[in-house]
C-alpha cells in the first residue's frame, strides 16, 4: 500500500484503544475475538492524559497510567490465550496517537462514545478523528449495553 511520500508498511496487526473506560473495554474484547480470528497480534495502545514530562512529575501518574495498560493487557490474555498482545502507552493527543499507530495496522478498534439520546448519534472525537484520517480500516465499537 503506497502513501503519498512513501511506503505504508502493514504488520498484521490489530491496534485497539483504551482508556479505562467501559467504552474502551468493549472495544478491547471486540479487538481480541478480531485479533484471533486473523490469527493476528493484538497491540493495546493506551494514551496518557497528560504528556510523560508532566505525568512523571506528580506522584503515581505515571504508574496509574501503566496500570490502565496492564488491566487491558490482562483482561485480553483472560479473554483469549491464543492472541498475542503488545502494548505501550503513548503521550497525547489520543486521536493523533492512534492515527501514527494505524500506519503499522491492519486494523484499528476503538470505542465510541455518545451523551444521552442526543450523544448517542454522534462519534466522539477521537473515533471521528480516527474514522475520517486512519491510514487502515477502523471499528468503532459501540456497546448495545449502554
Amino acid at each position: 500500500m503506497e502513501e503519498e511520500g512513501g511506503s505504508l508498511t502493514r504488520e498484521g496487526l490489530v491496534v485497539v484503544g483504551i482508556d479505562g473506560t467501559a467504552n474502551s473495554q468493549d472495544a478491547l474484547e471486540w479487538a481480541v475475538r478480531e485479533a484471533v480470528l486473523r490469527a493476528v497480534p493484538l497491540e493495546v495502545l493506551h494514551v496518557r492524559t497528560f504528556r510523560r514530562e508532566f505525568s512523571e512529575t506528580v506522584q503515581g501518574a505515571e504508574e496509574d497510567e501503566e496500570a490502565i495498560l496492564d488491566r487491558a493487557i490482562g483482561r485480553a490474555l483472560e479473554l483469549s490465550a491464543n492472541v498475542r498482545v503488545l502494548g505501550h502507552v503513548a503521550d497525547p493527543p489520543a486521536a493523533e496517537a492512534l492515527i501514527e499507530e494505524s500506519r503499522r495496522a491492519d486494523l484499528l478498534v476503538v470505542g465510541g462514545r455518545g451523551l444521552g439520546d442526543f450523544g448517542a448519534l454522534a462519534l466522539g472525537s477521537v473515533s471521528h478523528d480516527c474514522a475520517r484520517r486512519s491510514h487502515c480500516p477502523v471499528v468503532i465499537v459501540r456497546s448495545a449495553k449502554r
